[in-house]
């Protein structure tokens, strides 16, 4: 690469000191149980000091309850199944993935992926690329494994640098995680910690899986126009022509089977179908997704079991057509296999959720919501620098914590309360978390995949490494950052709905 040795050399050493500190860290599950004994702590020490605070919205003064007590002990070990179980993301979560995961398993949506970049012209290669790599979401990591190789292969077959290819595939699997045009997994699962949050100050706050539907499509066009400027502005000028190495294979290992073909023009028939059934459950009048008064509010409650069933027959039609389905065992295979994919996440679950509800019965979520909220205030720090500074720490963060679900589940209970507020509705304060959770993705080494793609690009170019990858992908993290905040700010100045009746202000009932 044409990255110089000082440059890279430098990039090594932060990287390395980032990676150390990462690697510091506890596994996630016992961070939350760190995380327990010091809320506990925290709460016997505030309400022996008779720490409190008044609820701007009611006027009724707010104490510490001391989680140490007999009350709180016993209510730990009678509530905790039903603690666990009533976890507002589990359930979700579970449930849309076992429609996901038999689209995924079966293959449909690694080879919808790939036919569908295959099946654009070169001078679109990129734009299709990016696309696709944030569409892959919708199987959660299908988009490493699948697209990124697939952009290099491309790129090096129309006659360009394939780490470019890479890159921009990358930049779209991972920094534009969170856009997407349909609702993915990931949005069931934040609005289920967002809503238990909401609800210390808002005791009868809902947030729907849709919350944040509308600016996350309207983020797609402004990844893709972001990222085609970066690849063909920036990567490939710096990275200039590319010489293989004489041992380079570079045949494509994506190429689509007849079978596959087939499979997705069954699995397209299928789908079509089911949406259409979909819509009229919706569209006429009295439809049973309709409400009493021709609202929409039970479509939107249902949309987590639509997608169950609009990923899992269509998945169920490939499968059967490519021959990977044979008998009603392998589809229960596959479901077992995406539940058993899903362990850690369960496990996590049983911490988090055990945080968030100690957190809640201590009441040291609204003391200090209300206390940062009037500190805040007293400063004139509000608005949107304190939007656009939430989504700067988010992103900070991000750099050593790589789930989206464990940051946002610690992240939650303090900032959605404190925003709320302040003005700010549950469901911006989760967008601005989105977007700060994505575009620095593509600089920490503690992201899961980021080894594979180093592996990807020693492919092309043998001494790849931290820094080259890092020096790749740091023009796609800038300008991502800055496109991404800016559209919120827009959102925001304009007053626009951040999905189907979402408002952007709270307002205290």
């Amino acid at each position: 690469m044409s990255t110089s040795t000082t440059a890279e050399s430098w990039s090594d050493r932060l990287l390395d000191r980032v990676e150390r500190a990462g690697n510091a860290l506890p596994d996630p599950v016992t961070l939350f149980f760190i995380f327990i004994g010091i809320v506990m702590i925290a709460s016997w020490l505030a309400s022996a000091t008779g720490v409190s605070a008044v609820h701007p919205g009611t006027g009724e003064t707010i104490t510490v309850d001391n989680l140490f007590s007999s009350e709180n002990i016993r209510r730990l070990f009678v509530e905790m199944p039903e603690t666990f179980a009533a976890f507002p993301p589990l359930g979700l979560v579970l449930v849309v993935m076992l429609g996901i995961g038999v689209a995924d398993k079966s293959g449909l949506i690694s080879a919808a992926l790939s036919a569908f970049v295959r099946s654009v012209p070169d001078a679109a290669l990129t734009s299709a690329l990016i696309f696709a790599g944030i569409m892959s979401s919708l199987a959660v990591d299908a988009g490493y494994v699948v697209v990124i190789p697939l952009g290099a292969v491309l790129f090096y077959g129309a006659g360009r640098h394939p780490l470019a290819g890479l890159a921009a595939a990358f930049a779209g699997v991972s920094a534009g995680f969170s856009a997407n045009l349909s609702l993915t997994s990931l949005d069931p699962l934040l609005a289920g910690f967002t809503e238990p949050a909401a609800r210390l100050i808002d005791s009868g706050y809902s947030v729907d899986a849709t919350a944040n539907y509308y600016i996350m499509i309207a983020l797609v066009p402004v990844f893709m126009a972001a990222g085609v400027w970066v690849t063909e502005r920036i990567v490939e000028p710096r990275l200039g022509v590319y010489n293989p190495p004489d041992d380079l294979d570079a045949d494509s290992s994506h190429e689509l089977s007849d079978k596959e073909r087939r499979g997705l023009r069954v699995a397209g028939i299928v789908f079509a179908v089911v949406a259409a059934g979909v819509a009229m459950l919706v569209v006429p009048e009295g439809a049973p997704l309709r409400g009493a008064a021709g609202s929409l509010d039970p479509f939107y409650e249902s949309i987590v079991a639509l997608m169950v069933v609009l990923f899992f027959l269509p998945g169920l039609a490939f499968g059967m057509s490519t021959g990977k389905i044979e008998s009603d065992k392998d589809v229960a295979e596959m479901m077992a296999d995406t539940m058993s994919d899903m362990g850690a996440y369960i496990v996590l679950a049983f911490a988090a959720a055990h945080f968030i509800a100690m957190f809640s019965w201590s009441n040291l979520g609204s003391v200090v919501a209300i206390s940062g909220a009037n500190g805040l205030e007293a400063v004139g720090f509000t608005g949107i620098p304190l939007v656009v500074s939430f989504i700067f720490v988010s992103a900070i963060i991000n750099m050593f914590v790589g789930s989206a679900s464990a940051k946002w589940a610690i992240l939650a209970p303090i900032f959605v309360p404190m925003l709320m507020l302040l003005g700010y509705s549950p469901e911006t304060t989760q967008a601005a978390y989105r977007i700060g959770d994505a575009f620095t993705n593509i600089l920490t080494p503690l992201l899961p995949y980021f080894p594979l793609v180093i592996i990807f690009a020693q492919r092309y170019v043998k001494d790849s490494g931290i820094g080259s990858i890092v020096a790749l992908m740091l023009p796609y993290s800038i300008v991502f950052g800055i496109v991404s905040t800016t559209t919120l700010v827009l959102w925001i100045v304009f007053g626009l709905p951040l999905g189907p009746g979402v408002p952007l202000e709270y307002v205290s009932p």
